[in-house]
C-alpha cells in the first residue's frame, strides 16, 4: 500500500519546530497540528479508524483540496474546511470527497453545523461526501452525537449521519500494538490520567520508533506529542529515569529523536535572544521565529510581497499565527493586501 507523502507546504518549510511553547493549551494551534498530522499521514489515519474505506479507496490517487470555503452557521462567517480530500474509487474515474473536521471544544449544535457543511459541499461538487469529525477536547466526556435529524410528528424528514472520533473516550492502551504514526500521535490526546502522562509519552515515542519513519515525518509526530504531553520538571525527571531502564539500543534511539529537534529550537531562540542583548531574549527569539516562518509561507505563495514585510512585523503574535495559516490559501498580492486591511487594523 502506498503511504501518504508529507503535505508539500510542511515539507518545504522543513518543519521549523521550536521548543518554547508553554503548557497553556489555549496557545496551541489545535487545528494546525491536526491538519499537519492528518495531511502527512492521511492513508494511515484511514487505515487506523476506517479500514472499511480502504476496500474501495484508490490510495494512489488522492488530492488535497486547499482553501475550500464553507459557511460556519454558528458565527455567520465563511471558514476554510479543516481537511478535504478528493478520493477515487478503485479502478474507476469516479471520485468522492472525504471531509474531516477537527473540533477542539464541545458545542451543543455542532451536528447542525456539520449538516450545513455537508449540504454546501454537496451542492458545489455534486458528488458523494464522506464526513468525519475528530473531537479532541478533554471534557466533557459524554458521547458526542453523530447524526442530525429532522422529524415531524408523523414521520422522519431527514437523517444525516457522519463518523465521529472522540479522543477523550478512547483508551490509549488499546492502541499500543498499532504500528501506526497516527496512533502514536493521537494517544497523547486520549484518556490520559495525570499520573500516566510520563508513561503515555514514553509509549507514544516507542510506537513512533516502531513505525520506522524518516526524520521529517517523525518530526510531525513529535511536534504533536510534545504540544499535548509537555512535561514539567518533575515529570521530565521521571521520564529520564524510565528511559534509563530501557535496553541501550532502543534508549539511544529514543534520546536521539526526542532531543535533536528540541535542541535546535532552543539554540535558535537563545542565539537570537543573546545577539540582541534583550532581557527577554528567549521570548524575542520565539517572536522572530514566528515572523520569519510567516514571511517564508507568504513568499512561497506570493511573489513580490516584500512591500508588506514592515507591516507584517507589526502584527501581534496571534495575528501572525492567523496570517501564516491564511497564507496557505492566498494566491495573489491582492489576497494578502485584503487580509492585512481586514485584520491589521485590530492591532492599532
Amino acid at each position: 500500500m502506498t503511504k501518504s507523502q508529507p503535505f508539500p507546504a510542511f515539507e518545504r518549510r522543513g518543519l521549523r519546530l521550536t521548543a518554547f511553547r508553554g503548557k497553556n493549551t489555549n496557545s496551541i494551534d489545535h487545528d494546525g497540528l491536526f491538519k499537519q498530522l492528518l495531511s502527512t499521514f492521511f492513508i494511515e489515519f484511514i487505515e487506523l479508524f476506517f479500514p472499511e474505506i480502504l476496500e474501495y479507496l484508490d490510495t494512489d490517487r488522492l488530492e488535497f483540496i486547499d482553501g475550500e470555503l464553507i459557511t460556519d452557521v454558528t458565527i455567520g462567517k465563511r471558514k476554510i474546511t479543516d481537511l478535504l480530500v478528493k478520493s477515487y474509487f478503485q479502478e474507476q474515474n469516479y471520485h468522492f470527497l472525504i471531509h474531516v473536521e477537527h473540533q477542539s471544544s464541545s458545542e451543543s449544535d455542532f451536528n447542525r453545523r456539520m449538516f450545513h457543511y455537508f449540504t454546501e459541499l454537496e451542492k458545489k461538487h455534486s458528488t458523494l461526501i464522506y464526513p468525519i469529525v475528530i473531537f479532541s477536547y478533554d471534557s466533557p466526556k459524554r458521547a458526542e452525537t453523530n447524526t442530525f435529524v429532522v422529524e415531524a410528528p408523523n414521520k422522519k424528514i431527514l437523517e444525516f449521519n457522519y463518523d465521529v472520533i472522540q479522543l477523550n473516550r478512547l483508551n490509549w492502551r488499546d492502541f499500543l500494538k498499532q504500528k501506526n504514526p497516527v496512533a502514536s500521535a493521537l494517544m497523547a490526546k486520549m484518556q490520559v490520567q495525570p499520573e500516566e502522562r510520563v508513561t503515555v509519552k514514553l509509549e507514544c515515542i516507542k510506537l513512533l520508533l516502531a513505525s520506522k519513519l524518516d526524520s521529517l515525518k517523525s518530526s510531525v509526530v513529535l511536534q504533536f506529542i510534545d504540544n499535548y504531553l509537555r512535561l514539567d520538571r518533575t515529570e521530565e525527571t521521571v521520564f529520564n529515569s524510565e528511559i534509563a531502564k530501557i535496553e541501550p539500543e532502543q534508549r539511544a534511539k529514543i534520546m536521539t529523536i526526542t532531543t535533536s529537534w528540541e535542541e535546535k529550537g532552543l539554540e535558535r531562540g537563545l542565539e537570537r535572544g543573546l545577539e540582541r542583548g534583550l532581557e527577554r531574549g528567549l521570548e524575542q527569539g520565539r517572536r522572530l521565529e514566528l515572523i520569519e516562518s510567516t514571511l517564508e509561507v507568504i513568499e512561497h505563495k506570493i511573489t513580490e510581497s516584500n512591500d508588506f514585510r514592515a507591516q507584517i512585523k507589526q502584527l501581534s503574535n496571534s495575528q501572525l499565527k492567523a496570517l501564516r495559516k491564511a497564507a496557505w490559501n492566498m494566491k495573489t498580492l491582492e489576497d494578502l493586501r485584503t487580509w492585512l486591511e481586514q485584520n491589521a487594523a485590530d492591532n492599532s
